[in-house]
């Protein structure tokens, strides 16, 4: 994995401009306060197609990568399914780094 996108989501983490967990990833997703969503590849059907239904709908950048225990790691939490970035800044730096 590349330092620079794993220093990105770190210092996204650190200034507050990550959340986690299911339901409150889809609350700021249905808020208009997303940018960017990032779904572990390991996560269940349901839960990527939940999100990229979501993501689609209310056009916010949809990502597949890392599996569950990577995703958490990087952001200094157990395991994760997904993460959704709050800071249009953050999330332009980060979706960048991830193409």
């Amino acid at each position: 994995m590349n330092q620079k996108l794993r220093g990105a989501i770190s210092l996204a983490m650190k200034a507050g401009a990550i959340t986690s967990g299911g339901e409150k990833s889809l609350e700021a997703i249905r808020k208009g306060k997303a940018f960017l969503v990032i779904v572990a590849t390991d996560a269940s059907e349901n839960t990527k197609k939940r999100f990229r239904d979501s993501s689609s709908f209310y056009e916010v950048i949809y990502k597949e990568c890392f599996l569950m225990d990577e995703l958490g790691g990087l952001i200094g939490k157990a395991d994760r399914a997904v993460c959704v970035v709050i800071d249009e800044g953050f999330a332009n730096m980060i979706s960048s780094k991830l193409d």
